[in-house]
């Protein structure tokens, strides 16, 4: 009884089974991902010992939020119109690249400020050419059931060197120096991409249209025409543009005369979504996934405005960590939503779309945060966009009531890819 209560909790491990893809590129993502927040942690910190200012590091997300805008929509009809493995592969090679550029600065005697918002303009063009193409492939390697499982699998695989990454992060800035920190980024891209030129390809489908505005446009008609889907995306904007608090965290970590806890603040949003990515388990017998984002995109909020609020670094980051394990069961039921009902010849474009509400919106948040930081105070930013944002999703609940409604078991987009899949056989899933 107790091993079938622990089965129940446990991650489902049906995707690795079945995808020897899925498991290739899980290694793949895991690698890249730690080496990334290396450079995610590091990055900031060097804005911060070189101009001192929180405006200046919270400017970063503005230098991202153009390529974002631009390329992740266009990303999306190029992730329709080209082979998605070649996309991932190149993307791959040009973040790591970025990453020496950014070693040869920190070893340079006097380094620059510019080098480091050209880099992140750069990683963000880059970011939103390949996550487009790498949402769409997930679902042509795994089955269509198991896709919820999938999202939990590659949450924890985010997860993992979230938690690790700036953990190590923060011992190797404070102690072996920033260059340690980008050489190690730029290592984990040449082993993500080894493990990543293994998988299969994976051409266009015939239906797809050629990459161009109004392809981009079809799949904004698309998404428009789907209630459920644009709340989804309406949400987690909402909820990262008011309540991400990574731009001052450093700062934060001053005003609680704990600096040694910086590696901890950027380490407790995804030990939260770790740990519930470690018992999703129950993900899979909640159908109503629409009222699981809402609810757990207004905790978010809650959880972030008490991090502003309590004036102990453990509490502090407690609520971090109970806000990264909220966003994450977001993120399980948002991606659930996406995968299960758009058809493959949109799904690039839609994933580009998705782009714009799970990276826009932190990159602009980080000017929102860095903004009523200087304006306001630190943790005035931190808990007024925690408590707007959970008063936005309680509106947008309201305002997009197919969102509420939304059942898996029933909805007609999700039947019609269940047929679609089960008339395919299913080939599209590679052999184990």
């Amino acid at each position: 009884m107790a091993i079938d209560s622990l089965r129940a909790v446990l991650p489902d491990l049906a995707p690795w089974h079945a995808s020897r893809d899925f498991r290739r590129l899980w290694f793949s993502g895991l690698v890249s991902n730690f080496g990334s927040f290396l450079t995610f942690v590091a990055l900031p910190v060097q804005v911060k010992e070189l101009t001192g200012s929180a405006a200046a590091v919270g400017a970063i997300g503005a230098v991202e939020l153009v390529p974002l805008v631009v390329f992740g929509l266009y990303g999306g009809a190029l992730a329709d119109a080209l082979d998605k493995r070649t996309l991932i592969v190149w993307t791959e090679v040009g973040q790591g690249l970025l990453s020496a550029a950014l070693l040869v600065n920190a070893l340079l005697p006097e380094p620059a400020v510019w080098p480091l918002y050209l880099v992140a303009g750069l990683s963000a063009v880059l970011f939103s050419v390949q996550r487009p193409a790498l949402d769409s492939l997930w679902p042509r390697i795994v089955a269509h059931e198991h896709l919820p499982a999938a999202t939990a699998l590659n949450s924890l695989r985010w997860t993992v060197g979230g938690v690790a990454g700036p953990a190590v992060a923060g011992i190797v800035v404070a102690y072996a120096g920033l260059g340690w920190a980008y050489a190690a980024d730029a290592f984990t891209f040449a082993v993500s991409v080894a493990l990543t030129v293994r998988i299969a390809a994976s051409p266009a489908a015939h239906e797809a249209a050629q990459p161009s505005w109004r392809a981009i446009a079809e799949g904004a008609r698309y998404a428009w025409g789907r209630k459920e889907l644009l709340g989804t995306y309406a949400v987690d904007l909402a909820a990262m543009f008011l309540a991400m608090p990574l731009a001052v965290l450093p700062f934060l970590a001053d005003e609680l005369d704990a600096e040694w806890s910086l590696g901890l603040m950027y380490a407790s949003l995804p030990a939260g979504a770790m740990l519930v990515s470690l018992t999703s388990g129950w993900t899979s017998r909640v159908h109503r996934h629409g009222r699981a984002v809402v609810v757990a995109a207004a905790l978010w909020g809650v959880a972030i405005a008490g991090a502003g609020l309590v004036g102990n670094v453990w509490l502090a980051l407690l609520c971090l960590t109970l806000a990264g394990g909220c966003d994450m069961v977001s993120g399980i039921f948002r991606g659930a939503m996406w995968n299960q009902t758009i058809p493959d010849e949109l799904r690039g474009r839609l994933a580009g779309i998705e782009l714009l509400s799970y990276s826009a919106g932190p990159t602009v948040g980080q000017v929102r945060s860095g903004g009523f930081a200087a304006w306001l105070g630190v943790r005035t930013s931190v808990w007024s966009g925690g408590a707007l944002c959970a008063g936005a999703v309680g509106l947008l609940a309201l305002c997009l009531p197919a969102l509420m409604r939304y059942d898996v078991r029933t909805d007609e987009h999700a039947a019609r890819e269940r047929e679609r899949r089960a008339a395919a056989g299913a080939g599209a899933v590679s052999a184990p």
